[in-house]
């Protein structure tokens, strides 16, 4: 992991403290990253983090122009870095799905020659997080298996939620774009039953998918938004009112609202994050209601259906009667 150190300097590696070269800091980083790492979905971006630091210092004493500068320089240089471990992650996993593509093991020693360089002392960090984003959008668990070699294989796990079978078959029985169909709609629930197109596209950003770039379970991500989920409903678009220039946003689609639970959604989130789904009380409370709405639905359709059962059984015994002599 990397520890943020109060002083505001850069990171430290958590592999430097590992005495051993970082075998045991892989294994740890693997299961640490199943309580600790945050899930990109609601992850505050470095820049907010570094400016709530850069006031907590102007706030501490005054800065003379020199400190000032100096200051900025630090927080542009950790922006950087950064930038650079999340694009480092993000090209990772791409590298991860193709050779699991070929069904081939992955080594350590592949990962820091075609990926990571000169960043092997925080490759602890590099695949814990690399590890995060497979499980939450495609599907996958990153395992070791080779201590003497440090291999590492891809084993398909469950869809987030497998109980959703009839929105498999309508997206082509697709478990990743499933998946990510239900990252949107976590952050589309999450921000308020709207986001911003710019959100998605860098949530999206977050977890190494480029939205306009080819990708090889994807296709087109920005495509297979606009054209497949917008035109089937799953997804509504449209020009938010007022904005200059102008900003359009999402929110759930009718056919989203008809199909898929919100506590479902809330309960996909709070696994992610590792919470129960009462954390966040304004959206506990909306699925509740959303709950019980689908409970009156159901039950008013049960009993509409009773009825004409009944009526076609009065009806046939009518018939039956009529017919006897």
């Amino acid at each position: 992991m990397l520890l943020k150190p109060e002083n505001g300097a850069l990171p430290i590696p958590q592999a430097e403290r590992e005495k051993d070269g970082g075998r045991d800091g892989e294994t740890q980083a693997l299961t640490a990253s199943q309580k600790e790492v945050p899930s990109p979905l609601l992850r505050e971006t470095p820049k907010e983090d570094l400016g709530a630091r850069r006031e907590e210092g102007a706030a501490d004493s005054a800065l003379t122009p020199k400190g000032a500068r100096t200051l900025a320089a630090k927080a542009l240089a950790r922006r950087r870095a950064y930038r650079r471990l999340d694009r480092t992650v993000a090209e990772l996993v791409q590298f991860l799905l193709v050779k699991d593509k070929k069904k081939s093991p992955i080594t350590r020693s592949e990962m820091v020659k075609y990926v990571i360089g000169d960043l092997k002392d925080l490759f602890p960090e590099i695949i814990a997080r690399a590890a995060e984003h497979l499980r939450y959008v495609f599907g996958f668990e990153l395992k070791r298996f080779g201590r003497k070699h440090h291999t590492y294989i891809l084993i398909n796990k469950l869809k987030p939620l497998e109980e959703e079978e009839e929105e498999e078959e309508d997206l082509g029985g697709d478990g990743p774009r499933l998946g990510l169909l239900i990252m949107i709609l976590g952050l589309i629930y999450m921000k308020g039953n709207s986001a911003r197109e710019t959100q998605v596209w860098e949530m999206l950003r977050r977890l190494g998918v480029r939205p306009s770039k080819y990708h090889f379970l994807f296709g087109y991500p920005k495509r297979l938004i606009m054209e497949d989920f917008v035109q089937q409903r799953y997804l509504s678009y449209r020009q938010v009112p007022h904005t200059n220039p102008p900003e359009c946003e999402f929110s759930w689609g009718p056919r989203s609202n008809l199909e898929i639970s919100k506590m479902k959604v809330l309960g996909f989130v709070a696994k992610l994050h590792k919470k129960e789904p009462q954390h966040w009380p304004v959206q506990y409370r909306e699925a509740l209601a959303d709950e019980a709405d689908r409970a009156r639905a159901k039950a008013r359709a049960e009993a509409s259906m009773r009825a004409r059962a009944r009526a076609r059984a009065r009806a046939r015994a009518s018939d039956r009667a009529g017919i006897c002599p």
